[in-house]
């Protein structure tokens, strides 16, 4: 009677944990269908998600902090192939920017936030000193970025598939329910 608990809570925890990556896995079909980089002061938009439609994939728009209204903004039309479309503006001032994707059949391929920092300066060369600790003669040093990573901001942001997120739900929830399995055995006194 014992085991045949044991294993229909086994069961149940197994089913549980068989769940877990569906539902965790839900909201990233949610996931925008752009991407957005920069470079300098030049902002582009890749999409694979609009079709030809009378000519045109669509329109592209940078919407800057005070604007709200994809007309508002300023519009480049996407160009490309049947696998990628693009948009570019260049000689954006430096800012907080949304970029919105609308196919040419009127559905929004996607938005999508970005930062543009400040034209990167030419950096001047290296200097020696005699108080340099490195010994290797073929190694320079770099000084580290001012503004660091802006994790917040999608700077350091990749977008995992439901797949990906629904394998690491996996393994969380497993090493919790194991972890609780074996919590849950060392708490019980030994029977003998």
């Amino acid at each position: 009677m014992r085991n045949s608990r044991l294993l229909l809570r086994s069961g149940l925890t197994l089913a549980a944990a068989a769940a877990l990556p569906t539902w965790l896995a839900g909201p990233s079909a949610a996931v925008t269908g752009i991407s957005v980089s920069t470079t300098g002061t030049t902002v582009s938009v890749v999409t694979s998600a609009c079709t030809q439609s009378g000519g045109s994939w669509g329109n592209a728009s940078l919407l800057n902090s005070g604007q709200t209204a994809f007309a508002q903004g300023r519009q480049a039309a996407l160009a490309g192939t049947t696998v990628s479309q693009s948009a570019a503006w260049s000689g954006v001032s430096p800012g907080t920017y949304t970029v919105v994707v609308v196919c040419s059949n009127g559905g929004t391929a996607g938005t999508q936030s970005v930062v543009v920092s400040s034209a990167p300066s030419v950096p001047a060369p290296p200097t020696t000193s005699n108080t340099n600790t490195n010994t290797n003669p073929n190694t320079t040093r770099t000084a580290a970025p001012a503004r660091g990573v802006a994790g917040g901001l999608g700077g350091a942001a990749r977008d995992y598939g439901p797949l990906t997120l629904g394998v690491g739900a996996a393994l969380v929830g497993t090493g919790v329910i194991a972890t609780g399995w074996y919590l849950r055995k060392r708490s019980k006194p030994h029977r003998l």
